[in-house]
C-alpha cells in the first residue's frame, strides 16, 4: 500500500497511507473510529479504488486489475466481517461451503471434506448440522473464520474480531489468529480496538491518526513512544476538547487514580 488517498465528496478519509504487510506475520492497525481503518480494508480487495495511490498484492496492483483477474486475487483473500456475516437461511456446514461453492466446487465428497477440515481447524467440527442461531456469539465468530479460510487463501483480513465478545471468547480468537499464523502460514491483517488482542496477537503494528499513519513498528515502540496522542490512545483517555464539550463550565470535573497496566 503505497501513499493511499481516499476522500468522499469533502471528507479526507485517508490521506497518503503508505503500509508494507508483512508475508506470514500479523499486522494489526489500531486507530480512533473514522481514522480510515475499515476504507484501508476494503481497498486491499479492491471494494473501493483509490484517488491516487497504489495497492499491491502478490505482484499485482489490486488497484487496476480487472474482472475476471480480479476475481483471482480476491480468492487468495479470507475476510472475517466484524458481525461474522453469516447466512442465517443456511447450516453451519452451507455456509462454510458457499464459497467453495462459489468458486466451482461440484464435488460433494470433497466439498465436505474441505468443511470438515477447516470447521476442525476451528474447534467446531461438531456443528455442521447446526443453524447459525443455534451458536453462541463467539462460535458464530468462528465458524465465519472457518468459511474465510475454505479456499486456503494467503491473507485474511479481521475486522475488529473480538467485538461483541466477553474476555474468554475473545481470547479464543486471538488464539485462532495466531494459531493460523503458525500452522499456515497465513498473513493477517487485524483491524481492532481491543488493546489485548492487539497486543497479543501483533508482530507489527501500525496506528492511523486522521487518515493518517501515525506510527508503525513491533509492539513494544507503543510502549516507548512518547507521542501524546498514541499514548492517549493506548490509556484510553479523552482528549481536553472533548472533555470540555460534556463538562458545563464552571463544572469541577472529578479526578481519580486508576492503576493502569499493559494489555
Amino acid at each position: 500500500m503505497v501513499n493511499l488517498h481516499k476522500s468522499f465528496g469533502r471528507h479526507a478519509v485517508l490521506g497518503g497511507v503508505s503500509i508494507e504487510f508483512r508475508k506470514g506475520k500479523t499486522t494489526v492497525v489500531l486507530g480512533p473510529s473514522g481514522c480510515g481503518k475499515s476504507v484501508m480494508l476494503k481497498h486491499i480487495v479492491a471494494l473501493l479504488h483509490p484517488d491516487s495511490g497504489e495497492v499491491w498484492f502478490n505482484g499485482r496492483r489490486m488497484d487496476r486489475l480487472k474482472e475476471p483477474e480480479l476475481g483471482r486475487a480476491r480468492r487468495e483473500i479470507g475476510f472475517l466481517f466484524q458481525q461474522g456475516a453469516l447466512f442465517d437461511s443456511l447450516s453451519v456446514f452451507d455456509n462454510v461451503a458457499f464459497p467453495l461453492r462459489e468458486h466451482g466446487w461440484t464435488d460433494s465428497r470433497a466439498i465436505a471434506e474441505r468443511v470438515g477440515q477447516v470447521l476442525d481447524q476451528v474447534g467446531l467440527a461438531h456443528t455442521a448440522k447446526q443453524w447459525p442461531t443455534d451458536l453462541s456469539g463467539g462460535q458464530r465468530k468462528r465458524v465465519a473464520l472457518a468459511r474465510a479460510i475454505a479456499l486456503e487463501p494467503s491473507l485474511v483480513l479481521y475486522d475488529e474480531p473480538t467485538t461483541g465478545l466477553d474476555p474468554i471468547r475473545s481470547d479464543v480468537i486471538n488464539e485462532l489468529i495466531i494459531k493460523l499464523k503458525e500452522s499456515l502460514g497465513i498473513t493477517s491483517i487485524v483491524v481492532t480496538h481491543d488493546l489485548q488482542s492487539a497486543f497479543k496477537v501483533a508482530d507489527w503494528m501500525v496506528m492511523l491518526h486522521e487518515g493518517q499513519v501515525r506510527l508503525q513498528g513491533p509492539p513494544d515502540s507503543f510502549w516507548a513512544s512518547r507521542d501524546p496522542i498514541v499514548q492517549r490512545f493506548l490509556r484510553g483517555e479523552a482528549t481536553p476538547e472533548e472533555l470540555s464539550a460534556i463538562w458545563p463550565t464552571g463544572v469541577s470535573r472529578p479526578t481519580g487514580t486508576v492503576q493502569e497496566d499493559r494489555p
